[in-house]
């Protein structure tokens, strides 16, 4: 996994959808859809199970693995329709309203671009990254 205490400047997505527009697959695309992760304050257990016990998160502890990353990306590529792929992760202590992660996919049509979104998020949370909540005193 990355380490890092620093975390690191966000990319332009104005900048990236020049280059994507610029890339050789650029004529197959007909819709570029951008995924910019944050982190919240309301923690997963809440978020995903409904789980309140009352806790806020502070600050989130936050490392990847690139080469997984990468092998994620290459599957999304390799999915009907996709023709773009990019993606841009943080690392290190981050704050509530930090970036996590910025995507940008881009695709034929509009259900082939969202069903790679939809893929490569679940792959990156589920198999490329480790995340640690780190909870706001209780009083």
């Amino acid at each position: 996994m990355a380490n890092g205490k620093n975390k690191k400047a966000p990319p332009s997505i104005d900048q990236w959808l020049r280059e994507a527009k610029a890339d050789p697959a650029a004529s197959q695309v007909g819709m570029f859809l951008a995924h910019n992760g944050v982190v919240r304050q309301t923690p997963k257990a809440k978020v995903r199970r409904g789980v309140d016990d009352g806790s806020l998160i502070k600050q989130m502890e936050f490392s990847y693995d690139a080469k997984k990353v990468e092998q994620a990306m290459a599957e999304t590529r390799e999915m009907a329709g996709i023709f773009y792929v990019r993606a841009w992760l943080n690392e290190g202590l981050l704050e509530v309203g930090d970036d996590i992660m910025y995507l940008l996919i881009g695709g034929d049509i509009r259900p082939h671009v969202v069903d790679a979104l939809q893929f490569l998020v679940e792959k990156i949370k589920t198999e490329c990254v480790e995340e640690t909540e780190i909870l706001k005193e209780h009083k």
